[in-house]
This record gives structure tokens, sequence and C-alpha cells, in this order.
């Protein structure tokens, strides 16, 4: 048993650095000054850095080339971008600070996960990490709804937001969507029955912290990313795991009682938003107003990183509040000044400007069609249930959808952004890294 371990362990190496990264974000959040923007980085940054270093160390030793030529242009392109802003910063150090945090998200941790992925179990094990994390935290959510001690909602403390704290409401929502989008891709792994089963179980579980997180943006882009990962699959066994997982849904949704007409009135309010939008959703408006004002007056480099809130007030409009309120889940009532759009393309195109974009979205749109077209080789035809691999395709493709949208709505900020980041290593190592090859047991 003993040499079992430890065989896993060796087998497993290079990967538990990651997985570590992962289980960190388990861990309470400490609460911040609101003022500070979120930017006095937390254990979970630091450890990214030296997952990095980890990843550099084991590249000299092996002596092998890191990434291939195509990963290499999509993994640095934002870098060109992410420069040119910095230089344009109203201060050294802010665009320093700025550049460094956009490199850590958008570059070095991504490629370092990549590098550090040898094969599709080491996939998987990562895959599986995303679960078992949204699952920990959905645990805490679900709690923290029936006790009345989360987040406050609608004059209650009902709003589920694991362990992130009514500071960062959309951490726990952030962390489940990615635990369910994975649980669902993993159900089609082809000759693993067991591993189908758990996944299916976990993904119905996710929906209920899901839905108590009464996030909007992340109900519509976890619909959309099941939705994708659900027509790669291929529709006859898709449906199998759609009924399940709605069956599962409907039956723990349906017993929250209370919680469930709170639930109705959300889901309703996606549709009504430009009809009689709260104070949230027209702040959120006219900070998108702002953003594109931005770069209209800055339309190729942008107001330079981490120039939004510097630039916010002279170009929104007096609709705009001084600020959002947050209180429940431990800590007390505290304003939260308006320091982003609530939209990272709108974020990189006022910040960083057409060049930013560009370089930005344009790799992360490379990297949808690269994944897609290595899926196609394992997608599911007529007489063959799917590739071996088609799970670790389908968690690619999904997690890629799900972020996309979900930036419609949200930019990066706080702990759950270095899963982010992992998330696009994941992907990168499935849409540009080495290609399956017949009889290998994945990408090497």
């Amino acid at each position: 048993m003993h040499d079992v371990v430890l065989s896993e362990l060796r087998r497993h190496g290079p990967v538990l650095p990651v997985v570590l990264l992962v289980a960190l974000l388990a861990l309470p959040v400490p609460a911040e000054d609101p003022a500070a923007g979120g930017g006095t980085g937390t254990v979970a940054d630091a450890v990214s850095a030296l997952v990095v270093a980890h990843c550099l160390v084991r590249l000299v030793r092996e002596r092998r080339r890191p990434l291939t030529r195509t990963a290499a242009v999509l993994l640095g392109l934002p870098v060109v971008g992410i420069t040119v802003a910095a230089f344009g910063a109203s201060t050294a150090a802010t665009g320093v600070a700025g550049a460094a945090r956009y490199l850590q998200i958008f570059v070095l941790v991504p490629a370092a996960v990549l590098m550090l992925v040898r094969d599709a179990a080491h996939f998987r094990l990562l895959a599986w990490s995303f679960v078992g994390l949204g699952l920990y935290q959905g645990v805490i959510g679900v709690h923290q709804n029936l006790t009345g001690t989360g987040a406050s909602y609608m004059g209650e403390d009902i709003r589920a937001v694991g362990t992130f704290g009514s500071t960062d409401v959309m951490g726990m929502a952030t962390v489940v969507s990615y635990g369910l989008v994975c649980a669902l891709a993993l159900a089609f792994r082809p000759g693993a029955p067991r591993q189908r089963t758990a996944a299916v179980v976990c993904a119905g579980l996710l929906t209920v912290p899901l839905a108590l997180s009464f996030s909007r943006g992340a109900w519509i882009a976890t619909a959309a990313a099941c939705a994708a990962v659900l027509l790669l699959a291929g529709v006859r066994r898709a449906g199998q795991v759609l009924l399940a997982a709605g069956a599962a849904a409907v039956v723990l949704v349906a017993g929250l009682g209370v919680g469930s007409a709170m639930l109705q009135e959300r889901l309703s309010s996606i549709t009504q938003v430009t009809d009689t939008p709260d104070q949230s959703v027209t702040d959120r408006y006219t900070m998108w107003a702002a953003s594109a004002d931005m770069w209209r007056g800055h339309p190729v480099t942008g107001v330079g990183l981490k120039g939004f809130p510097e630039h916010r007030d002279g170009h929104a409009s007096l609709a705009l509040s001084s600020g959002s309120d947050t209180a429940g889940a431990g800590s007390g009532f505290v304003r939260q000044p308006l320091l982003s759009p609530h939209n990272m393309y709108l974020l990189v195109l006022s910040e960083q400007g057409l060049l930013g974009l560009t370089t930005l979205v344009g790799g992360w749109a490379a990297l949808v069609v690269c994944a897609v077209r290595r899926w196609r080789r394992q997608r599911p035809r007529r007489g063959r249930p799917g590739g071996a691999h088609l799970d670790c395709a389908l968690v690619a493709c999904g997690l890629l959808v799900w972020q996309l949208i979900d930036f419609m709505y949200a930019d990066i900020g706080g702990p759950s952004t270095v899963l982010l980041a992992i998330a696009l290593g994941l992907a990168a190592w499935w849409a540009v890294g080495a290609r399956v090859r017949p009889g290998e047991a994945g990408p090497r």
C-alpha cells in the first residue's frame, strides 16, 4: 500500500503544487480594506508565484522544450498590450502593479499549468480538484443559506458566499460554476462508469449552491457552458445526463421552501433589468458607458492600467451611486467603492485600448478555435461513443465558454481569480499542447 501511494505521488508530482493552489482557495479569506481595491494579494497569489518557480526549476532540470510555437504565441501575445498600457499608467508603481497582476493571471500561471500537465491523468486530477473545491464551498454556502449566516440579500443574510465573505459575493459562484462544468464534462469519460456516476451526482449537487449564490451572471454563463458541453458530447448520450441532473436539481431546489420564491424572482429579473433596473444594474450600465467613453478618448492604448477608478467620475453620468452596500457572512456593513465596470472586455478596452483588447481577447478566441479543432478528433460518431479523451476536450471547451460569457458581467478581482488562471492553463494544454496520437495516454 505504501509503495502504491508513493508511486501515485511520483506519477502526479508535477501537478501536485497546482492541486495545492486550488486547495488553498478553501481557506477563509481575510477582510480587506475596500479602498485598497483588492490589491494587497492573498496566500493563493503567493503560492501561484511558487508554482511558476516550480515549473521553471523542472524545465531547467529536464532540459526540454517548454512550449509549442502556437502556445508561445497565444500566451505571449497579451504581453504586448499589457506592457504598452503599463507605460500609460498614472504612476510607475501603478503600472508595475497592474502589469504584474495581468501577467500573473493571463500569462505566467496558465503557461506554468500547461507545462506541468503532462497527460490526461494530470488533467483529470486538476479537473476533479475543481469539483472538490466547488463541493466544499457549496456545502458552506448552503449552510449559510439555511442558517441565515450568509451575505445580505433583500434584507436577509441568506446569500451563499462560502468562505469568500460578503465583499466577494462572486467568489463562491465562480468556484461552484467551474466545478459544475468540470463535473458535467467528466461524466462523459468513455470506459469509466464509476467516474461517470460520481460526476453526474456532483454536477447535480452543485446546482444547489449555484442557485443560492443569486448570481445572475454565473447562472447565464453556466447554462451556456453546460449547453456547449452537452452539444459537443453528442445529443443521445447527453440527454441522459441532462435528465439526471435536471431531476436532481428540481428535487433539491424544491425542498428549499421560501428560497425557491426568491430564486424565481431572481430568475425573472434577468429579463426585466432593462425595464425597471435596480441601483446595482443602473450602476453597471453607467460604468459600461463610462468605459466606452474612456476608450473613445484613448482608442489605441487606453487610459493605462488601473486607470478606470481615476477616470471614472470624469466620464460617468450622475446616475452612478457612490458605491455598493455589503453586509453579513461574518462582516459588518461595508460601503464598497465601484472600482471597475464589471465587464472584462470593457475594462480592457478602457485601460488598454484596441491594442490590449485585440491581443488579449484574440488569444482567447484562438484557444477556443484550437480546442474545438482537437475536440473533433474525440467527438462521438455513429457507432462510436467518443475518443478516450472526450472528457478532457469537454472540460477545456466548457471552461472557455463559461469564462468568455462570464466576462460580460464580471472582471478579474478577488482570490478566485487565481482559479481562472489555472482554468486557462488547462484549456491551453488541450488546445495547443502536444497532439494526442493513437495508443498514447494523452498529450505529452
